[in-house]
């Protein structure tokens, strides 16, 4: 059976989602282990997870992932305006967890500046970019959560009989 355009959109979107989501978990994890907590509990001690109390691997690892977050960030932001705004619109769950987003986003680039030897911030707003990072990934996680228990979606649909978004092109 050959799978129509449109279903192929929906596994891409799947995929998307699926990517999105280890890449959330990753810089989750690497990003608390760089405030040495793992090392702290004994939880690197564990087997297999030894890697958590290593700084400059989980350092690597979240700019890695941040690279990869922003790059599938905007993926689907030129995906959804090119292809599915006329048949989708943004949600209000969407506006604001897009909003936690960019506050992270922000707040990370601005961590990336403070770690380049020639910036220089000072110790309170260091430390506000410090606490706000932190802060804006825990209000996406407390949001998402609700979101998923209220069964809050990205997209509602703007018409109720589907187009083909392949046609457009």
């Amino acid at each position: 059976m050959k799978s129509t355009p449109v279903k192929t959109l929906f596994v891409e979107q799947r995929l998307i989602k699926s990517i999105y989501l280890f890449l959330l978990f990753v810089m989750g994890l690497t990003g608390f282990s760089q405030m040495s907590i793992f090392k702290r509990y004994y939880i690197a001690d564990i087997p297999g997870l030894g890697w958590l109390s290593q700084y400059y691997v989980t350092h690597a690892i979240h700019y890695i992932g941040a690279i990869l977050l922003l790059f599938v960030m905007g993926y689907s932001a030129v995906f959804y305006l090119w292809m599915m705004r006329k048949q989708f619109d943004l949600t209000i769950t969407a506006y604001v967890k897009i909003g936690f987003l960019i506050a992270i986003v922000g707040t990370g680039i601005l961590r990336v500046l403070k770690n380049l030897p020639d910036v220089v911030f000072s110790p309170i707003f260091t430390m506000f970019i410090d606490i706000s990072h932190i802060g804006f990934m825990f209000c996406l996680m407390l949001f998402s959560a609700i979101a998923m228990a209220t069964r809050g979606k990205w997209l509602k649909q703007t018409q109720t009989k589907p187009i083909n978004v392949y046609n457009q092109l």
